[in-house]
């Protein structure tokens, strides 16, 4: 307040009377001095009815409305302030209001599930926000959904260095009071404050959202640190509507989200010098007219003051550390990673009959015993038609294809949330017999493993203690049916008597995998950005780094991009909170091969089955001439393969990769299955003995969040009593043995399944870095045997030879490679754009200071009012003025005051979090592009010395990836192709070679159940040099149009919670620069 007190005493005969406390405020208001303006601000104690009172009886001109700021203090103050805020076409976050008059008041109109409340049934699905209608309470809650792992978060003013806490164990909404319920609104971690002075005046600061981690970033004097940035058109027309308000910027829309009303900025003395001059003026245009035209704009002892250097965070990864090149700049990072070390993912399958599990199935389906797609579906093989390929393509379907595909036509029943597999665990726990396997009254070999399957499933829905459908999964699908009469008499219907269970568990984030994919996020902060150094956080925290994380619809996936983006942006606390603000979802881009809907058809059949699986979401098996021969490789006696390719260029020849003698390794890995399998049993035979005679297996053990979103460290107590490693029992752990021994190889038919060896491989790796400890004799010896036979099967599952690599690699990431087109292309135009600005910029100083030069006739008086006129206001210009070139700095740093050395650098940084699927298949269009007929002569985009090392490197672990980095060399013509530089690097992710060695690093790893992560290595010779232009065109084939891109939808439920962006999608189209006439190789 002094300072601005200070900057309205500079015009001569103005005198400032303070009146903030003491004897005034006990006054009556015609004691009160007389004023002409005045200023008042509400806090505890102030007189707010006397201000108004004073105002009325002087008729003076008030810089606060004084009868406006009873509504921000009112008790119902902020549902008052969103329907004001509507009324003046301001966006606010979709709210409902719940209102009691006392507390716990049971209301009929409100109703809370498990994921969502309803307020007058408008649902609000979680995550959602939840405020107390009282302006002055500041605890704000965020409840999270259970498939993020559940939990709230409360925000509250900042107490020290924090400003919100995580409660994982709470989950129920408050009912002691009155709340609105908001819908939770994803900003990338950054939320804004804008203050405003009058109409025409506005400054807006960036800081870190407290709903990250609750962490409140400062400067070395201890004051949060916050930048300036600039408004939109849109944004500036609300600062003209509301007095001061906090911006929600949410997917290319910005929302008002609390109204603050007139207060003053942090340490931003040259916002305090602003102010006291729009006041200034306000004051004399009302009441000294005459004065106001002779008055500078701009305070005397600011003119030419020198522009103060930047300051570092306390932080971590604070300051920056040198300077990008000369000449050549990063604009954009590009990574696509795959998740961390995770536990082996398992299926239950059981045929169930009891009338308790079909029940279930036909409530959670809407009583559905099957679909109208099944119906049609049948009806074309019993000779409609379907897309004009009638009964023919089913015949065909019926030959190729396992019966299982028909099943998938039939409405199925997806069990997920803690609702649902409560009460399945509940049905569950009713049907498995009492009894254990051999017992009289389990007689039959069906009804054994039948009970025994039932036990799998009931141990899989106790694990954890808690329900998180992000890693666990219960899939109900009816097989058979029976005509039985209606309820009420009326007609009948169809009842299912049998239906498939299929349990999906497993594959959850490891405490080792949360490690690695933290220190690779530090990795990535520490080395992807040159130049800047640990300053990755200021170019992040100044709105100069454009950060977006995409994540598979996998928890392992989504779990591995939170805890990356936690050590990327030195985060602390909970993954929950960290997952829903920063990580965005994307099934269809990055989920496995289920989108692939052109791969599983078999590459070369041409009659049209795509058509028909794309319309009834029926996906076929994988390609069968590629399992086929790959099978005919394995189980031959022909020692080496070498059909295509040469001695010179092993990656060409078919079935690259393979181990000679497959056939005798396949025998010994039945061999040593049986044998691993044999131990794991005696290791169970106890437990199970105990469950049996005490029931334990009744008893829910207590609540443990990290074991459903991995666990930050190792479980000391269960090694040190000899358990498994993680939640997995012995019982568990040797159902999972057990069923691969049985799939590994079929003894009455003689015929092994190879598509087991990667699962066997799987077990093995995990069990030999997690449970060392329990001593399994013939372990290691069987990780050598799976990872040779898996180090061939793995990538030649993904074609045997490069040409069919290139195809099935093209279908699986097709959708992913024209995001990543369309990333670089977005870069380019958003650089372009920059330049050009700076360019016109530059030009039109230059202009100005010629035409200075020439005017020297002109007073100097008037020059230096008309430049102080035009520098003034530096972080806000007048909102009148045109608003043209603000559409080039959306979203970005003011750079006149914001104490940063270089305001215009700009990073577009974009992660793709997937499977090993799309790696394989992204690397595989990367080093065999070439192939394609329409780039017959181009070289590939790597070289062959990384083909090479690629060829040796076999697996592509977890935590592996590939990097994309542009460069943009500023000292090249905008139109020349060189001017943006593509640099492309690969890691082979953990590094396994410690679980072959004996030494001391071995041991400690052993210790601690954790791998480090492989180092970069260069896909380009050292001075080769990738043009954009080049990528473009090497891509585009195999990359799918921006216009291919379906409009984005919102799953129910979710509308703010991993959705997409409408206004993002729209640009996609607009900037892709090719288009649908391309080389049909591109479809």
């Amino acid at each position: 307040m002094g300072v601005y007190c200070g900057g309205l005493t500079v015009v001569r005969r103005t005198q400032v009377n303070r009146s903030g406390g003491g004897n005034v405020c006990g006054w009556g208001v015609c004691r009160w001095p007389i004023c002409d303006c005045l200023i008042a601000f509400h806090s505890s104690g102030y007189p707010l009815e006397k201000a108004e009172a004073y105002a009325a009886l002087r008729k003076m001109l008030g810089a606060d409305f004084t009868h406006n700021a009873f509504s921000l203090i009112d008790v119902s103050a902020i549902p008052w302030h969103n329907r004001r805020l509507e009324l003046c076409g301001i966006p606010v976050p979709r709210y409902a209001l719940v209102n009691r008059e006392v507390p716990y008041q049971e209301l009929d109109y409100f109703v809370e599930e498990e994921d969502f409340v309803e307020v007058h049934g408008n649902r609000f699905w979680k995550p959602f926000v939840e405020k107390p209608v009282h302006g002055d309470d500041h605890s704000i809650k965020i409840y999270y959904p259970s498939s993020a792992g559940g939990g709230m978060k409360e925000l509250f003013r900042k107490v020290g260095n924090r400003s919100s806490e995580f409660h994982p164990e709470v989950r129920r909404v408050r009912r002691e009071g009155s709340y609105i319920y908001e819908e939770f609104m994803p900003t990338g971690g950054t939320d804004v404050k804008v203050y405003t002075v009058g109409p025409e005046y506005a400054h807006a600061e960036a800081r870190k959202s407290p709903v990250v981690d609750g962490v409140v970033m400062r400067n070395p004097d201890g004051k949060e640190v916050r930048y300036p940035v600039l408004l939109t058109p849109t944004e500036k027309q609300m600062a003209r509507e509301v007095c001061g308000f906090d911006l929600l910027r949410c997917e290319g829309r910005s929302y008002v989200c609390d109204v603050n009303g007139w207060s003053f900025v942090k340490n931003s003395y040259k916002y305090y010098d602003d102010a006291a001059c729009v006041l200034r003026k306000m004051f004399l245009d009302a009441k000294a007219p005459h004065l106001s035209s002779t008055i500078p704009p701009t305070l005397p002892w600011k003119v030419n003051e020198p522009v103060t250097t930047s300051e570092g965070l306390t932080r971590q990864g604070s300051g920056i550390i040198g300077t990008f090149g000369q000449s050549e700049e990063l604009r954009c990072v590009i990574a696509i990673v795959r998740h961390g070390d995770r536990t082996p993912k398992q299926k239950v399958k059981l045929k169930v009959t009891e009338e308790k599990l079909l029940n279930l199935m036909l409530k959670y389906n809407g009583g559905r015993p099957r679909s109208e797609d099944a119906v049609e579906m049948l009806a074309v093989g019993s000779g409609g038609s379907a897309a004009g390929d009638g009964p023919w393509v089913v015949a065909n379907l019926r030959k190729r294809m396992d019966w299982g595909w028909r099943r998938s036509c039939f409405d199925e029943t997806k069990l997920k949330s803690a609702i649902q597999l409560q009460d399945l665990l509940d049905a569950t726990r009713i049907l498995v017999p009492r009894t254990r396997p051999g017992r009289e009254s389990d007689s039959e070999a069906e009804d054994i493993e039948h009970a025994e399957k039932l036990r799998q499933v009931k141990a899989v829905l106790e694990e954890g203690g808690h329900f998180s459908g992000i890693y666990r999964k219960v899939q109900l699908k009816p097989l058979k049916w029976v005509t039985v009469a209606k309820a009420n008499g009326e007609g009948e219907e169809e009842r299912p008597v049998e239906a498939l269970m299929v349990l999906k568990y497993g594959g959850v984030l490891t405490h080792a995998g949360r490690k690695q994919a933290e220190e690779l996020g530090r990795y990535f902060r520490n080395n992807m950005y040159p130049g800047e150094g640990t300053g990755l956080l200021r170019l992040h925290s100044t709105y100069r780094h454009d950060l977006k994380i995409y994540s598979s619809d996998e928890g392992r996936v989504q779990m591995s991009a939170a805890a990356f983006a936690k050590g990327l942006l030195d985060l602390e606390g909970q993954l929950t909170p960290i997952l829903v603000s920063l990580v965005s979802k994307d099934s269809s881009m990055l989920d496995g091969l289920d989108n692939a809907s052109g791969l599983r058809d078999g590459i070369e059949t041409g009659f049209g089955l795509d058509k028909l699986f794309m319309a009834y979401k029926i996906l076929p098996m994988p390609p069968f001439f590629v399992q086929a021969r790959l099978n005919e490789i394995m189980t031959s006696e022909v020692k080496t393969i070498h059909s295509n390719g040469s001695s010179e260029e092993p990656w060409m020849a078919d079935g690259a990769g393979l181990p000679s003698a497959a056939s005798d390794l396949l025998l010994k890995l039945v061999k040593l299955t049986k044998k691993v399998t044999e131990q794991v049993r005696l290791l169970a035979k106890d437990e199970e003995e105990k469950l049996a005679e005490t029931g334990s297996y009744n008893v829910i053990p207590p609540y443990d969040q990290a074991r459903a979103l991995g666990k930050t460290n190792i479980d000391v107590d269960r090694i040190a009593a000899g358990l498994p490693c993680g939640s997995e029992g012995f019982l568990l752990m040797y159902a999972r043995w057990r069923k691969l021994e049985r799939d590994l190889y079929n003894e009455r038919k003689e015929r092994f399944d190879i598509t087991q060896i990667p699962d066997v491989y799987d077990s093995c790796k995990y069990d030999i870095l997690h449970n060392a400890h329990l001593n399994v004799d013939g372990l290691d010896e069987l990780f050598k045997v799976a990872q040779l036979l898996a180090d061939g099967v793995i990538p030649n599952e993904y074609g045997i030879n490069p040409k069919q690599k290139l195809k099935i690699g093209s279908k699986i990431a097709r959708r992913l490679l024209g995001k990543i087109m369309i990333d670089l292309r977005n870069t380019r135009e958003e650089a372009i754009s920059v330049a050009e600005l700076k360019s016109n910029q530059d030009q039109q100083s230059t202009s100005a200071k010629s035409e200075k030069e020439d005017a020297d006739y002109q007073p100097k008086a008037h020059t230096k009012n008309e430049d102080t006129r035009r520098t003034s206001f530096t972080s806000e210009k007048s909102m009148d003025q045109d608003d043209d070139e603000d559409k080039e700095t959306k979203y970005r740093l003011d750079p006149k005051y914001a104490n940063v050395r270089t305001p215009d650098r700009h990073v577009r940084t974009r992660l793709y979090f997937t499977s090993e699927s799309h790696i394989h298949s992204l690397m595989n269009v990367l080093r065999y592009c070439n192939l394609d007929e329409s780039l017959l002569g181009e070289a590939s985009l790597v070289c062959d010395n990384a083909l090479e090392r690629l060829y040796r490197t076999k697996e592509l672990d977890y935590m592996s990836y590939i990097v994309l980095r542009m460069f943009e060399n500023t000292e090249v013509a905008l139109e020349d192709p060189k001017r943006y530089r593509i640099e492309m690097t690969f890691s082979r992710g953990a590094d396994l070679s410690p679980l072959e060695k004996n030494d001391s690093e071995a041991a400690s790893l052993h210790q601690e159940h954790t791998l480090p992560i492989m180092g970069p290595e260069r896909l380009q010779e050292v001075a080769s040099y990738l043009t954009l232009e080049t990528m473009e065109k090497m891509i585009r084939p195999f990359a799918m149009p921006a216009e291919d891109f379906p409009p984005p939808s919102t799953p129910q439920g979710f509308s703010g919670y991993f959705s997409k962006s409408a206004a993002v999608l729209e640009r996609l189209v607009n900037l892709w620069p090719f288009h649908k006439h391309g080389t049909a190789n591109g479809k």
